[in-house]
């Protein structure tokens, strides 16, 4: 059959662009269940000194959930960086709904109707919901911006898809979870019809992630298709329909996830058996290690995020703080870090008042940081590995030498120690990367969260504020944390763990406290604690 005329342009405008006889559409034509949607035939990634990808096949039907599991570094992300268009393939082939495509870019992508929420946000700070969502589009008003009809738009996909956000409110002013949302968001705008899922559920309660699974039941009903990474095993079983599973860059199992189990799936991506419950012995009381006295403070949005909080922690103890995303738990954490003011109240630690003092101070006073925001606050992505590890302590002897001048202390750093520290630490924290002088950037987020564990606990802190220290890290890589955690606390830290993952909460707290709107509804022991009371209390019930 002869072309249309329509179908010849179409064809000149790929052959023009360099895409010759691709096929590539502008959107995914509807598919019945069950259908192929995408495949991708020998992926194969290089970086130096890295096999990301290692000929990887993986394929996506229509109107399915498919879970993407492996430890963190086992190539799951660059598989999807591929997909959409990030990264490009140094072999293989991807087909969508069985035409070979070649995406170049995410704007490739998005035009294929593919979505993508990272597990490091792609935000702009300082703009609004609704500017970070609509940047890159063209407007109906061009060359002005109709802000007015994009929150009407963004305020619908929220009500529908029950992703509650304020479309008029800076990102730097949101929590993570909410962040997540607006990342969603921004592909649901974009008419994406495939969505990449990295770690959905992280910020949300048993009752959360129950409602968010229905959402996502009822969008594959209405004909979206999922790819869904996450390394909760049982959101595996509960939710996706299949599974494919990555072990150093390959791909070592699919299965129906009915005919498999969270047990047989965590061997396959680790290789070895997991503890999935860790033990701990009963703590031995110490002297009280921070005390907290009616601390109240501002949030980003200049209302009050903290409200009269007391409580206190000892030595060898973990205060385990539950609560949804956004209730305080990040504010709290700054204040007893010296990265944000309190209005009122006192921060003992160690009897002596650290209220708004430096970090520098807080960090001399004993205490360990392990940040929410990994690589935005946690860390600087362009130093190097060694660099980072370093950080706080880069002043100090063996890391450098003063040289004294007339008017003026300087220090100069010793890059041998420098390089020795990183490699024994590297060993002990069991951290992936190719060199000492490999930039941060290049780490998975896995290897990025031991990076940080390993610049702290090498100072011998005497307090630890860990704040979502185990969010959207594997199995293996928790496993790891989580035994460092009850070393520290053996060995008399007292520890302030703040995390949504009520499990974890479970598991490695002495004592509970849920947070709701900025104030404490109890402190409970962990013994007592029922997982449903923790859940119900995280959304104000007493």
């Amino acid at each position: 059959m002869g072309q249309s005329t329509g179908e010849k342009i179409e064809r000149l405008v790929e052959k023009l662009r360099g895409n010759k006889g691709s096929g590539q559409q502008s959107r995914l034509r509807k598919l019945k269940p069950g259908e192929s949607i995408i495949e991708m035939r020998g992926i194969t990634k290089r970086f130096p000194g890295v096999l990301a990808n290692d000929h990887i096949d993986f394929d996506l039907k229509a109107c399915e959930i498919h879970a993407l599991l492996g430890e963190n570094g086992a190539g799951k992300t660059t598989l999807m960086n591929i997909l959409y268009g990030l990264y490009r393939p140094d072999e293989g082939s991807i087909l969508v709904q069985g035409e070979p495509v070649i995406i170049r870019s995410p704007k490739d992508a998005i035009e294929l109707g593919l979505g993508m929420v990272h597990q490091h946000f792609m935000l702009i700070p300082v703009m609004s919901v609704t500017e970070n969502i609509v940047l890159g589009l063209k407007s109906a008003r061009e060359p002005l911006l109709d802000i007015g009809r994009a929150e009407k738009r963004i305020a619908e996909l929220s009500e529908m898809h029950k992703l509650k956000v304020d479309p008029r409110a800076k990102i730097e002013q949101l929590s993570m979870g909410e962040r997540q949302r607006v990342e969603i968001l921004k592909a649901l705008y974009r008419d994406a019809r495939v969505l990449i899922l990295d770690e959905p559920t992280s910020v949300l309660t048993p009752q959360e992630t129950e409602d968010f699974f229905k959402t996502l039941r009822s969008m594959v009903n209405q004909g979206f298709t999922i790819v869904f990474i996450t390394h909760k095993l049982p959101e595996v079983m509960e939710i996706s329909h299949r599974v494919t599973v990555l072990r150093r860059g390959k791909v070592v199992a699919r299965s129906d996830t009915k005919l498999t189990n969270p047990s047989e799936l965590s061997k396959m991506m680790v290789g070895r058996e997991v503890a999935i419950n860790i033990e701990k012995q009963k703590p031995e009381e110490g002297k009280v290690a921070l005390e907290v006295k009616n601390l109240s403070a501002m949030g980003d949005k200049g209302l009050l995020a903290l409200k009269n909080i007391s409580f206190s922690i000892h030595e060898g103890e973990i205060l385990g703080v539950a609560g949804v995303s956004g209730n305080g738990q990040r504010e709290l954490a700054e204040v007893l870090t010296g990265m944000r003011k309190a209005s009122e109240g006192k921060v003992y630690i160690f009897g002596r008042d650290m209220t708004n003092l430096s970090p520098k101070k807080i960090i001399e006073q004993g205490v360990g940081d392990i940040p929410e925001d990994r690589s935005g606050t946690g860390l600087i992505l362009g130093f190097s590995v060694a660099e980072n590890l370093v950080l706080e302590t880069r002043s100090m002897s063996p890391f450098s030498y003063r040289w004294f001048l007339p008017f003026a202390k300087r220090y100069f750093l010793d890059r041998n120690e420098i390089h020795k520290n990183a490699e024994r630490l590297i060993q002990e924290y069991e951290i992936m990367t190719p060199s000492v002088d490999a930039p941060a950037r290049n780490l998975s987020g896995g290897n990025l969260q031991r990076l940080i564990l390993a610049k702290v606990l090498s100072r011998n802190p005497k307090l630890l504020v860990a704040a979502q220290p185990t969010s959207g890290l594997d199995v293996a890589a928790t496993e790891f944390i989580q035994r460092k955690l009850i070393e520290q606390r053996e060995r008399g830290v007292a520890i302030l763990l703040i995390s949504e993952d009520l499990n974890e909460i479970m598991t490695l707290s002495d004592r509970i406290a849920v947070m709701y709107e900025g104030k404490i509804i109890g402190i409970i022991p962990a013994s007592k604690a029922q997982i449903q009371e923790i859940g119900l209390m995280m959304t104000g019930v007493k």
